[in-house]
């Protein structure tokens, strides 16, 4: 029997101490990697659920996303049959077409191609360009399409990508990314339904635009915003002629509709991080954000010239012509801030004793109320 060696024994031992701690090293700096995947996916957990309008939600999941997981890239598809979504965003200050990361899209049928019935999870390679999940001119290597599904609807795609091929294959474990995609598609859930209750009521229902109380809260938030940016605000009542006289002569239906054409038309006149509201009966009204007396004049010129040659033909095909009369008023916040509830009544009742103005005058005109200040104010003739 030959006697084993001693010294080649002992080396043997530390060669194989040596290779188990290599693996015991490896194993640890993967726990660790794990265990600080698990916390940046907690936190992010966390941050989601407690969001509650759709721009948060859209700007926490690319920006978050793609910052904890270290991703080249993240876009969000969301399915959006009616435009409902772009209103939301829009409304919130926030245009979808400025964010090439966030893909609205009308019809679903090219996600349910590629999620199947069940709504699988595709991982793999990306081997030509789509617009609906990667509109860029560069395309990544590798890629994770997460379905958004609840109660069996697709709301869209959270779509994750990598220059790394290795990064996402077909096979892989995807418990992490299971996890995720389901928390965003309550998420995502939860948003929109709070969405649709907020504006439930918050909307005027027969005109389509915001409601009175909306615009109260709005108010001074607008009013902060102006002392915020040191520009002004300008204020505008508008009010129908001779509503009364048109629900008498055609009846309470065509009455309506002439309600919902005119608010349709001023708003169209509007920018998108304007407010608009039906302030009561016939009468609207609205805050220009940054805009000067002289410039809310302007606009409201623009808008009386539109709706008086606007004709509106009702049910019965007949053709109906209306006007307006609008009265306008500016805050400056160089000149007062802060402002009181008090003062905030004051500016609005500017542009309103300015609206009575023109309707005394003679109607189908536009009158100012000047600058908004703490001494007793006349209203002036605009133009």
């Amino acid at each position: 029997m030959t006697k084993a060696d001693p010294v080649a024994e002992i080396d043997e031992l530390q060669t194989e101490l040596c290779v188990l701690e290599s693996h015991l090293q490896r194993l640890l700096h993967r726990i660790r990697q794990n265990d600080a995947k698990l916390y940046r996916f907690h936190t992010l957990e966390t941050e989601l659920l407690a969001l509650n309008s759709l721009r948060e939600l859209v700007e926490h999941v690319l920006d978050d996303t793609r910052a904890d997981f270290e991703l080249d890239f993240v876009t969000l598809t969301l399915v959006d049959r009616k435009g409902e979504l772009r209103q939301f965003l829009q409304e919130d200050g926030l245009s979808p077409d400025s964010l090439p990361e966030l893909i609205l899209t009308q019809d679903d049928r090219t996600l349910q191609l590629w999620f199947g019935r069940v709504h699988r999870p595709y991982l793999g390679t990306c081997k030509s360009k789509h617009e609906l999940v990667f509109p860029y001119e560069e395309t990544p290597a590798s890629i994770a399409l997460l379905p958004l599904v609840r109660r069996g609807e697709l709301l869209g795609s959270l779509n994750l990508g990598s220059v790394e091929t290795t990064r996402f294959t077909y096979g892989m474990a995807t418990d992490f990314l299971d996890r995720l995609r389901a928390v965003l598609s309550v998420c995502l859930e939860n948003t929109l339904n709070f969405e649709m209750l907020r504006r439930t009521s918050l909307i005027d229902t027969l005109t389509g635009v915001n409601n009175r109380r909306f615009f109260e809260q709005r108010l001074s938030e607008e009013i902060g915003r102006a002392q915020r940016t040191g520009e002004p605000l300008t204020c505008l009542f508008l009010d129908i002629d001779h509503f009364k006289r048109i629900n008498d002569s055609y009846g309470h239906q065509t009455g309506d509709l002439v309600l919902a054409e005119v608010a349709h038309e001023i708003k169209a006149m509007l920018r998108n991080n304007d407010v608009l509201a039906r302030y009561g009966g016939e009468e609207f009204v609205a805050l220009l954000s940054g805009a000067d007396l002289p410039r809310g004049i302007e606009v409201a010129e623009r808008i009386r010239s539109r709706i008086e040659k606007l004709r509106i033909v009702d049910h019965n095909h007949r053709s109906i012509s209306v006007t307006l009369s609008i009265g306008v008023s500016e805050y400056d916040p160089k000149l007062v801030s802060p402002m009181s509830e008090t003062d905030q009544q004051r500016f609005l009742e500017l542009a309103d004793q300015a609206l009575y103005v023109a309707k005394r005058g003679g109607r189908n005109r536009v009158e100012s109320g000047g600058t908004f200040s703490r001494e007793p104010a006349v209203v002036q003739k605009a133009g």
